[in-house]
C-alpha cells in the first residue's frame, strides 16, 4: 500500500500528523507493507522574503499578536501530546519550494523520510530557518544524504515542476490544505485528526487492498 502525503515543512499540523500516521502504521502486523510517500504543497507559495511569522500569521489573518501567541501555544500543547518539543516563538515564514525539491531528490535514494524528519525537527524544535542554499545544506549534514549532490540539486531548477505538479494533483483530489493523506488513492483524511481515525482508515484501506 502507498500512502501520499501532502505536507510543507512550515506546517505545524504536519509533524503532528506524521507522527499520528506512524502510530497507526507502527500498530500493523507487518509494518512494512505501507510505503510513505511525501508530496510537496506549499501553504504560502507566492511568498519571496523570509519574515517573522507571529507577525506574518497577524498580517494574514488580521488578528492581534496576542491571538497570534494564543494560537502557537495550543499547537504547542498539541505537539506535545505527540512526544514533540514544538517551540514557534522565533519561526520564521518563508519560501518552501526549495526544501520541497531536496525531499523530492532524497526520495530516489530512499532517505526522504530521514530528510522530513530533520526539516521539521530544526524548524519547529530549535527554530532554524528551512528556506536559504545555506540552510538547507547545514541540515542536509545532519543526514546520510551526499552534501555536494544536495548542493547540486539546489543550484539547479531540477524538481521545480514536481513541486508544482504535486500541488496541482492536491488540488484536483480537493486539499486547500495540509496534511492530506491519500490511501492508495482511494481514502483520504484531511488535517491532522485524532489517532483514531488514522487507526481505522488505514485499517480499512489495508483490508480492501487484499
Amino acid at each position: 500500500m502507498i500512502i501520499d502525503v501532502w505536507s510543507d515543512v512550515v506546517c505545524p499540523w504536519c509533524f503532528i500528523g506524521k507522527r499520528r500516521l506512524e502510530k497507526a502504521i507502527a500498530q500493523l502486523p507487518d509494518p512494512s507493507v505501507v510505503e510513505v510517500r511525501h508530496r510537496a504543497f506549499q501553504l504560502q507559495p507566492d511568498i519571496t522574503k523570509t519574515v517573522p511569522t507571529s507577525e506574518y500569521l497577524a498580517s494574514k489573518y488580521r488578528i492581534p499578536a496576542a491571538q497570534v501567541e494564543a494560537m502557537q501555544a495550543n499547537v504547542c500543547s498539541i505537539a506535545d501530546g505527540e512526544g514533540l518539543c514544538y517551540d514557534l516563538s522565533e519561526t520564521l515564514s518563508g519560501n518552501t519550494t526549495n526544501a520541497h525539491r531536496l525531499l523530492l531528490w532524497a526520495a530516489e535514494s530512499g532517505k526522504q523520510d530521514q530528510l522530513l524528519e530533520q526539516l521539521y525537527t530544526s524548524y519547529f524544535e530549535k527554530s532554524e530557518p528551512v528556506f536559504s542554499h545555506q540552510d538547507l545544506l547545514e541540515i542536509v549534514k545532519r543526514t546520510d544524504l551526499n552534501f555536494d549532490d544536495a548542493k547540486s540539486v539546489l543550484e539547479s531548477e531540477r524538481y521545480r515542476d514536481q513541486v508544482q505538479s504535486d500541488m496541482a494533483q492536491a488540488h484536483q483530489l480537493g486539499a486547500n490544505g495540509v496534511p492530506f493523506f491519500v490511501f492508495d488513492m482511494k481514502y483520504g483524511i484531511s488535517g491532522a485528526q485524532p489517532q483514531e481515525h488514522f487507526n481505522e482508515t488505514l485499517k480499512q484501506a489495508l483490508a480492501e487492498s487484499k
